[in-house]
């Protein structure tokens, strides 16, 4: 035990005494070498946010806050990730505000770089810059500040300046003027949600709609046995079966337009609590305006931002009728499965198209 702390006082010594030697001493690298600031790698940038510096990877657009986030929430995976329609919807609203700002006096310079870095995130061209799982803090702050931070970045590229210096545009000064996450998060949710049913899912059920409808006529001579509880009823046609299938879809498609004019409302302009601190007069509803200009959807400014910030009534709705829309199919996939069940020994009044191979032990199952 004595000789142990007298290693350890003796290794102490000699471990200052070569501290102040090498303090005292001028060294010069080798030919060939370079020595480079242990604040900075071929790797990592430097960046810091309220709590401190945090190493960046020098190849990324996000800053210290979207790091902190990966930190702080080492869960979930690429499976998980805030889904890129959202963050699409992000580039959409950021390049709204900029343009606001702009006619409310941000310097041009500045909002021109930011409309175009938030082009590129609205185009999917920076999809790599959002790490972000949707396991996060409330409001979504994270994936709004991330936003703001590769916006920040980039037009801070496009400028000439240097990553991570926030300088000349930054993230909240600039990107986030007039906004909260409190507000952004849900405009972009809506903003999303409602492209995805335009563009997505309204084409979808219209061409299904239109199959069956085709269907339907193709059928209409067919005379088959109808069924209740999987027992013989009465005779009907099968075009009048198809006929069944082609107005749930119809209903569908009416279903979920009806709850789209409240996704249409946008609680951009409220900030941080629905009153609207920090803003112009005016820049919510110019803001739905832009944001209804570049998606060419009928957005407009949610007429109570209290409500729009607290609650999130109008997307449960749309979930509701998605939900239906959902029941509605699975409905309509199992009566076709069931009537093309055979083909020996089941009902078999279906010909369903062959598309891949069947089963391994039992060939052309």
């Amino acid at each position: 035990m004595y000789r142990s702390l007298r290693n350890v006082q003796r290794f102490n010594g000699q471990l200052q005494a070569l501290q102040r030697n090498l303090a005292n001493t001028k060294h010069s690298p080798a030919a060939g070498v370079i020595f480079t600031s242990s604040r900075m790698s071929s790797e990592y940038r430097i960046e810091a946010d309220t709590f401190g510096e945090l190493k960046v990877p020098v190849d990324k657009y996000y800053g210290a806050q979207t790091v902190r986030s990966t930190m702080n929430f080492k869960i979930g995976g690429p499976s998980e990730r805030m889904p890129i329609q959202v963050i699409k919807a992000f580039g959409i609203l950021k390049r709204a505000a900029a343009e606001v700002n702009k006619d409310y006096g941000l310097d041009p310079k500045l909002a021109d770089a930011i409309v175009q870095a938030a082009d590129e995130v609205a185009a999917g061209k920076l999809d790599d810059h959002f790490p972000l799982v949707v396991w996060q803090t409330g409001s979504g702050t994270q994936s709004n500040m991330n936003v703001n931070e590769v916006i920040s970045n980039r037009a801070i590229e496009i400028l000439g300046g240097k990553l991570g210096s926030k300088d000349p545009v930054h993230p909240n000064d600039h990107v986030n003027k007039s906004q909260s996450s409190n507000d952004t998060f849900p405009t972009a949710m809506h903003i999303a949600a409602a492209k995805e049913v335009h563009e997505v899912l309204l084409p979808g059920l219209q061409h299904l709609h239109d199959a069956l409808h085709a269907k339907a006529v193709e059928f209409k001579d067919i005379i088959k046995i109808g069924r209740t509880h999987t027992q013989d009823a009465v005779p009907l046609s099968l075009g009048q079966e198809f006929g069944g299938y082609v107005q749930q879809v119809k209903y569908s498609i009416e279903r979920v337009k009806t709850a789209m004019p409240r996704i249409y409302e946008l609680a951009a302009g409220g900030t941080a609590v629905g009153t609207g601190l920090n803003t112009r007069i005016g820049f919510a509803e110019k803001v739905a305006a832009t944001v209804a200009s570049l998606t060419g959807l009928p957005f407009v400014t949610a007429p109570n931002k209290f409500e729009a910030l607290a609650a999130h009534d109008a997307l449960v709705e749309l979930s509701g009728a998605l939900n239906t829309v959902a029941v509605s199919m699975m409905k309509i996939a199992n009566d076709i499965r069931f009537l093309g069940s055979g083909p020996r020994s089941g009902l078999g009044e279906l010909c369903l198209p062959e598309n891949e191979p069947g089963s391994s032990i039992m060939p052309g199952e």
